[in-house]
């Protein structure tokens, strides 16, 4: 259902998993045009779904809507990378992990990235960065992401899911990114590894809070490694047994517990 010559690729992963820090990093690649987060496709969804019975009366079947959604999202991701010199399109948009089954209908040899944290920093970064309500809410946030993108991912051949450790990424960088360019078929290039000298399309806010961030964490690299971890310095006992309760079965089941 695409009309690009390279495969999409979509990045998900629960909300503060480190999907921003891929995507700047997939930018800086001269064949890879990463924008900002779309977040509409799960609207989309709703065409073929819970507006079904009402869109089923102009006749067309199931299969047009799905080709009419992945063509208009397909044509401005591709007009978008050709305006920046690029020959590929990504999409990162962390709470796509829960509509992945729908991608895949839409873009059915679409590459998918799965960004994985240790859930208890996932919660750790929700604190920091929106407030206690919004930690207690990601405890049950993040393995139900983590839940629906491997669903989806273990049905999907190698090549068609990846899955990448924020602490990989951090801690391992060039090797991390070697192996996730070769699963997605794109040459080495050092570009990747100095995210921060490029010009990307990002909000203002994000440039302040990163900023802030690196300020707050003693660290001006523009990959800071000391965020693996903070769950220990950050999540009081209260939290610590929610994430315990909520997620403890996710974190073991990924080797963090």
């Amino acid at each position: 259902m695409t009309t690009t010559s390279n495969r999409p690729i979509f990045i998900v992963g629960c909300q503060r998993s480190g999907t921003t820090l891929l995507r700047l990093m997939l930018d800086s690649h001269p064949n890879i045009s990463c924008g900002p987060e779309t977040r509409f496709l799960q609207d989309f969804a709703k065409l073929t779904s819970e507006s079904w019975d009402r869109l089923s009366l102009y006749g067309f079947p199931k299969s047009y809507w799905l080709d009419k959604s992945a063509e208009f999202f397909d044509s401005f991701q591709t007009e978008y990378a050709k305006s920046r010199g690029k020959g590929r399109w990504a999409d990162k948009t962390p709470r796509y992990a829960l509509s992945l089954g729908y991608i895949n209908e839409l873009f059915p040899n679409c590459q998918i990235v799965h960004v994985i944290r240790d859930g208890r920093d996932v919660v750790a970064s929700h604190r920091d960065r929106w407030g206690y309500w919004s930690a207690v809410k990601a405890a049950e946030k993040w393995p139900r992401y983590i839940k629906a993108a491997r669903r989806v991912g273990e049905r999907l051949p190698d090549d068609r899911y990846f899955e990448v450790r924020y602490e990989d990424v951090v801690l391992d960088t060039e090797k991390t990114l070697r192996q996730l360019l070769e699963f997605l078929g794109e040459q080495w290039d050092d570009a990747v590894l100095h995210h921060d000298e490029a010009e990307h399309d990002v909000a203002g806010r994000y440039e302040q809070f990163s900023g802030e961030r690196r300020a707050k964490a003693f660290d001006a690299s523009a990959i800071y490694r000391t965020r693996v971890g903070s769950h220990r310095r950050e999540v009081d006992p209260l939290l610590k047994t929610l994430v315990a309760v909520r997620a403890g079965s996710t974190l073991r089941a990924l080797g963090y517990a």
